[in-house]
């Protein structure tokens, strides 16, 4: 009998506090575990989040992110700088000796990116449960995932292929309020951008800042926060940047540029004429809409011990 009501427990799909029972204690372990490893290291709570949209846009939010081989998602190129899989090895090991076999390295994910929004001062949701693990992971599936030059117009229609709409769409994106990026991924728009000048859309008195952080050849590695002034703590400046011709990454930018997102910004940012939008709730809306991309519930997915391996 406990069997079957599990088996329709998941059947019914996710939930808020679908481990009420079965694994009481699983979001506290979660929780403090991303407290834990946050306070030595606040750079994993940008790293979680970014890994749970990277998983999310690749064969749903099935924690195929997690999974190791030579051809899987990790070694895509998008993915090799995620940060933050200690963290959920770290979570499950605690959640395999509380709950054996109970809670999903997919809820684990879902959950420490909420945590981490929390942690950096963002807003805390109720976040469902009750996903199951994929056992598919390829580096070759990566290649949906948004670009670092990618227009809006493509960006849209990615979201939109997951039944996301524009205002998810720079939610989201408001997400990189948090972290940082690499020289290496935003520098050509520093030197020969056009005609052997920068990318005209940076705001020229930035443009030296920038210069001076990621020099022409210079080390490509280097990190740079994705929202000047404020990278640890989630807020709206990051729209401001943007509207300051201050964004880091040209695809970021261009969500100031484009008329149909630039729109967004202004209500994330309150300005005067527009209708308001308070981001720290919309965000955490579109979370739940993003977490609910490819569900595998029931006999669709398994509970992986090892979140880097199939079982």
């Amino acid at each position: 009998m406990f069997a079957m009501a599990a088996a329709l427990a998941h059947a019914q799909g996710t939930r808020v506090g679908f481990y009420a029972r079965t694994c009481p204690r699983a979001e506290s372990i979660v929780r403090s575990t991303v407290q834990s490893h946050f306070r030595s290291n606040p750079a994993i709570a940008p790293g979680l989040l970014r890994m749970h949209f990277h998983d999310c846009f690749v064969q749903g939010c099935d924690a195929s992110i997690l999974i190791d081989g030579p051809n899987s998602e990790k070694t895509a190129p998008p993915n090799r700088l995620l940060r933050g899989y200690e963290v959920i090895d770290d979570a499950k090991t605690q959640l395999e000796a509380a709950c054996p076999g109970v809670v999903s390295c997919a809820d684990i994910l879902t959950l420490a990116a909420r945590d981490s929004v929390f942690l950096t001062r963002g807003i805390n949701w109720q976040v469902p449960t009750g996903r199951r693990d994929g056992r598919v992971s390829l580096a070759s599936d990566a290649s949906n995932l948004p670009g670092f030059r990618e227009s809006i117009d493509s960006q849209k229609q990615k979201f939109a292929a997951f039944g996301l709409n524009t205002q998810d769409l720079v939610a989201l994106v408001g997400g990189h309020t948090i972290g940082t990026s690499a020289c290496q991924l935003f520098s050509y728009r520093l030197y020969n951008f056009t005609n052997g000048g920068p990318d005209p859309t940076i705001n020229p008195a930035f443009l030296p800042q920038l210069q001076a952080l990621c020099p022409q050849n210079g080390d490509g590695s280097r990190r740079v926060d994705l929202d000047t002034g404020s990278g640890n703590r989630f807020d709206v400046s990051f729209f401001a940047n943007l509207r300051n011709g201050r964004g880091i990454l040209e695809s970021d930018q261009k969500l100031w540029t484009d008329a149909s997102t630039r729109t967004f910004v202004q209500r994330f940012l309150g300005e005067r004429g527009m209708r308001p939008l308070n981001f720290n709730v919309e965000f955490a809306r579109s979370m739940v809409k993003m977490s609910n991309i490819g569900l595998k519930t029931g006999i669709n997915g398994e509970i992986r011990r090892i979140c880097s391996a199939i079982n």
